[in-house]
């Protein structure tokens, strides 16, 4: 009842029909829920696929999204073959944010011109054909459309908030199909829709629009993959003990794309729509999807000339509704106050999103969200002085160092944190700035990470120093970081067993051998 609204909606606003979303919902659907990784998961069209949708259609056709699907399906596969379903999740929660309410502002944007009862115009831009449509209905005003709209959004929006178990999307449709066919209002309706499932005719052995469509099938992909692993990340929250497999769930999404062109069905993936009315009513396993698909096989056969009369304004009310309903406020409020930089992530990406198109969002987001996060892991690393004669920090078995004149010849230094490429310049400045010591010893064993371009640099310094009369001694390095120093050419000439010590224990002992004078060493 959920999910036959939603599919009439979103093959409306693709623009392949309402009957290639009914197609979708019933294939995916079954397939998905045999072969997906979600036990509970609920497969079909979605809203925001149309965003990509729209575009190939205008280019190249009804052919042109059959194969940019076909496609998709693959990538989807070879995808979970080589394991990319752990990595998806992956994505910062300010970009998945800034994405969703792109998607919802082009879904909507999408569905203006339907929503004022007009014609939709193919423009390369969604905000540029609203805006022509606004314009267009300035000039002749006609409220029926509009009203009709506003009136299937909010239904579906408010009754989704007080009776989520009520199928409001249904109600809302059914309810503006009678009053369409009971009085004389002239709005644009879906059309008939054919019983059974379509067998368009199929011809993908075009090289040259394979190569075309290659970056649309590209953003079908990663839009299928975000949506589906997101949603099953949802799932698995929901439901206690419910664990999805993030490789099969690309594996069964990928199946079910390879599918649904065949029956000229547009592309699909999990949704968190209606997976989690799926879960509010109880299902526990697979069966639940799959009998989803067969009801909606049933209609498909029996009852596809029911929908024919359905105002396309009515069905713009309800894409409205769904596209509001993507945007978390809660969420993007709790971002706003507690992070600036994330913030800044969330309006970057949708301002990609409606400007430019998915892919380069998701791409452009996760690049801005990596660089942000870089910079935070550069600032994090430190250089502190510490006390020679602190017993925390240098260990209980120091040995005598609380001799003034050599412990104020010998400085301890710990190094702290993550040192790689970003904060080099930090390092290098931090160690510049040791002055007025003999011997300084490097206490490395709260390092967490250290890559060449760092170690290459402490090299780099530690010569800078010797080059100043200052001894520089290594304490505590990790095995993993050892390697890397014992490797750099800059120092390739010290011997080893002088430089690098195991702790500050034994690295200040050696301090004060090379400080003490032959006849005063300690017998």
């Amino acid at each position: 009842m959920v999910a036959l609204p939603l599919a009439l909606a979103y093959g409306a606003s693709s623009g392949l029909g309402a009957q290639a979303g009914l197609a979708t919902a019933v294939v995916a659907g079954a397939l998905a829920a045999i072969f997906g990784g979600g036990a509970l998961q609920v497969s079909g069209p979605t809203g925001a696929m149309t965003v990509v949708l729209v575009p190939i259609v205008h280019h190249y056709g009804t052919e042109g999204v059959l194969l940019a699907g076909l496609m998709a399906g693959g990538l989807l596969i070879l995808a979970a073959l080589v394991r990319l379903g752990r990595y998806a999740r992956c994505v910062p929660t300010a970009v998945v944010e800034g994405f969703a309410v792109g998607v919802a502002a082009v879904i909507a944007l999408q569905q203006v011109p339907a929503a004022l009862g007009l014609q939709t115009r193919h423009e390369e831009k969604v905000w540029r054909a609203a805006g022509l449509a606004v314009g267009d209905y300035a000039r002749n005003v006609r409220p029926v459309p509009l009203l009709m709209a506003v009136g299937v959004a909010v239904a579906v929006m408010a009754g989704n908030r007080w009776l989520p178990k009520v199928p409001f999307a249904l109600v809302a449709i059914a309810a503006a199909t009678l009053i369409a066919q009971a009085f004389p209002l002239h709005l644009v309706r879906i059309g008939a829709v054919p019983a059974g499932l379509p067998t368009p005719s199929l011809h993908f052995l075009d090289i040259d629009l394979v190569a075309a469509l290659l970056p649309s099938a590209l953003a079908i992909a990663v839009l299928a993959a975000l949506e589906g692993l997101l949603s099953a990340a949802v799932v698995d929250a929901m439901s206690a003990g419910e664990r999805s497999d993030p490789d099969r769930e690309l594996f069964g999404q990928g199946l079910a794309n390879l599918a649904v062109p065949l029956v000229g069905g547009i592309p699909a993936t999990a949704t968190l729509a209606r997976t989690a009315v799926n879960v509010r009513c109880g299902a526990v396993s697979r069966l639940a999807s799959l009998t989803h698909a067969v009801a909606l096989a049933a209609i498909a056969f029996a009852a596809g000339g029911l929908v024919a009369g359905i105002p396309r304004a009515a069905l713009a009310g309800l894409m409205l509704g769904a596209a509001a309903r993507m945007i978390k406020v809660g969420s993007l409020m709790s971002i706003v106050r507690t992070s600036r930089s994330d913030s800044l992530i969330v309006v970057f990406t949708f301002i990609v999103t409606v400007a430019v198109n998915l892919i380069a969002a998701v791409a452009a987001g996760v690049v801005i969200a990596t660089v942000v996060t870089i910079a935070a892991l550069a600032r994090s690393g430190r250089i502190e002085a510490m006390p020679v004669n602190d017993l925390d920090h240098v260990g209980p078995d120091r040995g005598d160092v609380q001799d003034g004149t050599v412990a104020g010849e010998i400085g301890l230094y710990r190094l702290e944190g993550p040192w790689f490429f970003a904060a080099t310049h930090r390092l290098l400045h931090g160690l510049g700035q040791i002055s007025g010591r003999r011997v300084v010893i490097l206490s490395m064993s709260s390092v967490s990470a250290l890559d060449l371009t760092a170690a290459q640099v402490l090299g780099e310094a530690i010569m800078h120093l010797r080059h100043r009369g200052i001894t520089v001694l290594l304490a505590g390095v990790r095995p993993g970081h050892h390697r890397l120093i014992a490797n750099l050419t800059s120092i390739a000439h010290l011997p080893r067993a002088d430089l690098i010590h195991p702790d500050s224990t034994a690295a200040i002992a050696h301090a004060r051998s090379l400080l003490t004078p032959p006849d005063q060493t300690p017998s």
